[in-house]
């Protein structure tokens, strides 16, 4: 009597329910495939089949919706290809599209499960586990400053002769001043004031507009070329020469500052050099303005994580500074559906897989990595709950099969 079939049919379907339950429960959970079951039919040198058998389980790698998170450790993977590198404890590699990280007592990064995230040094090309920096970000002294400067082509000319550079004692011994900041080698913080003085026209082809350049270093007017403490009468440490349509001389664009940074409270810095650029500065009637950039900072203590659209993970620290600490991985496997999955949201690779490509965010195809992200679970709750009533209904029909087939064994045995 045929059974078989509808017996068959009973734990077909009713593994085809426990998928469709499984996807619904994983509804919530971050990283999630959905799978599905597929059937095959069973014949044995019969011309009637002998039921149906489930050939496999598979899963969906289809992408989840990305959504906000906030968490300053979370990304996700923002593409179809690519997942997570993660190595367990026994140093195991798993791979995973569970973006949501965290900081460990060790400051590894690592996931709920204890899986550290891998990924590269800088520059390096071997596969290491991501931390979190810890300690200081070393200071960097100044060593270029950029000045883009208009000098008022109306500002009244200052008479060396009667008023010698002298800020101290003599405010008409300048035309203008401009302060900033520098660093040194110890990350300590130097006030640099250059002072502006215009001179009289030098006549001649072509007709040459002057301006001395005075600097003081933390309230010492500084000899340049030595970086020693000058004496009066003070000697330009530079001359801005433009011309009668207000562009800079390029001969006078640039010049070294030296510094020799004194010896305070037992600490020796190293002596501080600074290539001073004023290209694109002009002369124009207009005011005096100045716009500066200088390359050095102090130290930082570390404040915060950010992660780029490549994979870097960057520190960010509290004087400002950024510091790319390493660049996360990112494998792809030539049949996703040979992973073995192991559960905690995670895949391992097997024979059926082929071995991983692994590479960084954005390269070879991989998708790129969106920070303080997650992707939710690709489940279609309202295609499930579809699964699940033809699922129910085919559970029946194989049961009202089996309900038949009694009754018809019941007809045979009660024939008189």
């Amino acid at each position: 009597m045929g059974f078989g079939q509808g017996l068959s049919g009973l734990n077909a379907s009713s593994q085809n329910l426990d998928v469709i339950g499984n996807n619904i429960a994983n509804s919530g959970t971050v990283g999630f495939k959905s799978g599905s079951a597929t059937f095959a039919d069973v014949y044995a040198s019969s011309r009637v089949g002998l039921g149906v058998q489930v050939a496999s389980i598979n899963q969906r790698f289809t992408t989840g919706i990305v959504s906000t998170s906030g968490n300053q450790f979370d990304m996700a993977i923002d593409g179809a290809k690519g997942l997570f590198v993660v190595t367990q404890p026994n140093g195991a590699t798993l791979y995973t599209r569970n973006g949501q990280f965290l900081a460990d007592k060790d400051n590894k990064i690592v996931n709920a499960q204890g899986q550290q995230l891998m990924g590269y040094a800088p520059g390096g090309t071997n596969l290491i586990g991501m931390t979190v920096p810890v300690g200081n970000i070393a200071p960097q002294a100044t060593s270029t400053l950029s000045n883009t400067v208009n000098m008022d082509a109306n500002a009244e000319v200052v008479d060396v002769a009667t008023h010698p550079f002298n800020p101290d004692v003599d405010a008409e011994s300048f035309s203008n001043m401009t302060p900033l900041t520098v660093y040194d080698s110890l990350g300590n913080e130097h006030r640099v004031e250059q002072y502006y003085a215009k001179r009289p026209v030098t006549v001649g082809p072509p007709e040459i507009n002057n301006w001395d350049v005075y600097v003081k270093v933390d309230g010492v007017v500084v000899d340049p070329a030595t970086g020693n403490p000058a004496t009066a009468p003070y000697t330009p440490a530079h001359q801005l020469q433009f011309d009668t349509a207000g562009r800079l001389i390029p001969a006078t664009a640039t010049y070294t500052l030296n510094y020799n940074v004194p010896v305070v409270g037992g600490a020796a810095a190293q002596p501080v050099s600074i290539a001073i650029n004023y290209g694109s500065s002009t002369q124009f009637g207009g005011g005096f303005s100045q716009n500066f950039v200088q390359n050095g900072y102090g130290t930082g203590e570390y404040a915060s994580m950010s992660i780029g659209s490549n994979g870097e993970l960057i520190a960010n620290y509290t004087n400002g500074a950024k510091q790319t600490m390493g660049t996360l991985a990112l494998a792809d496997f030539a049949n996703l559906q040979g992973l073995q999955p192991v559960g905690g949201n995670a895949w391992a690779e097997t024979a059926n897989s082929g071995q991983p490509i692994v590479g960084t965010p954005g390269s070879n195809g991989l998708a790129t990595i969106k920070g303080q992200a997650i992707e939710e679970s690709n489940v279609d709750m309202s295609q499930e709950l579809v699964n699940m009533i033809i699922a129910q209904r085919t559970y029946q029909a194989n049961a009202q099969t089996i309900k038949t087939q009694d009754q018809i064994l019941q007809t045979l045995i009660t024939m008189r």
